[in-house]
């Protein structure tokens, strides 16, 4: 099923995620007093900070953590959210732009990998959705993978919708700033990838170059028990 394409915004819009979701990818990497905590998820902006206090309490009994992770939780969770919101408000520039996104994830037995390009001005884009096709397209049973690679997607878009408002910054306030389409730095994915416009759907905002389609494919890996205590060991080591 065809859509119409998605709109391309050029100039200035305000700051936000360039999904139909604005959620808040948010990493945690806790210890205390020899136990680790590690986990990522997406936080809505909008819910009150209350919330975030009643998650971290309920995590810790849930996963019969010592006490002293809740103040943890709750200000790695509440630095993160101010540090998303002090965009908020704050032009950031958008136009073609087309941007590749990359996959490299371990969750329990299984390995994925891939490359794709994603449209930054379908602002219904869905990664969850996309996550949810990937899984089952790939035959990915485990429940938690899914998650990840929305996660793993969210993360990189909001490092790049923070670039493209430092652009919008310094293009305002240089002399030699360009005007209109000219405010974002071009992405390493310019050029053939930009005529790709025309492809995405209403609903979703991945393309795969067809030249590329056999280079770039998924690939898919499941470790054995003794792979993943090998893996587990090393990473605990270099945590260190």
């Amino acid at each position: 099923m065809k859509a119409p394409a998605s709109a391309s915004w050029k100039g200035p819009l305000k700051f936000r995620m360039p999904t139909a979701e604005n959620l808040v990818p948010i990493r945690l990497d806790i210890e205390v007093d020899g136990q680790r905590y590690k986990d990522a998820f997406t936080w809505n902006p909008n819910d009150p900070d209350s919330e975030v206090v009643m998650f971290a309490r309920r995590t810790v009994k849930d996963l019969k953590l010592a006490p002293g992770f809740i103040p943890q939780i709750v200000q790695s969770i509440q630095s993160q959210l101010a540090d998303f919101r002090s965009y908020e408000g704050q032009d950031m520039y958008a136009g073609d732009k087309i941007v590749p996104i990359k996959l490299d994830l371990r969750v329990n037995h299984t390995v994925i990998r891939d490359q794709f390009l994603w449209d930054l001005n379908n602002f219904e884009s869905d990664p969850e959705e996309f996550s949810r096709t990937l899984c089952k397209d790939l035959g990915i049973e485990d429940p938690e993978v899914g998650p990840a690679i929305a996660y793993a997607i969210r993360e990189q878009l909001y490092e790049i919708a923070i670039q493209n408002v430092t652009s919008a910054r310094e293009n305002r306030t240089s002399k030699k700033g360009r005007r209109g389409a000219e405010h974002f730095l071009p992405s390493k994915a310019g050029g053939a990838a930009l005529d790709l416009i025309k492809l995405f759907s209403f609903r979703s905002s991945v393309v795969r170059k067809r030249k590329e389609w056999d280079y770039y494919k998924p690939t898919l890996d499941l470790l054995s028990n003794e792979d993943v205590d090998a893996l587990e060991a090393k990473e605990e080591r270099s945590g260190r």
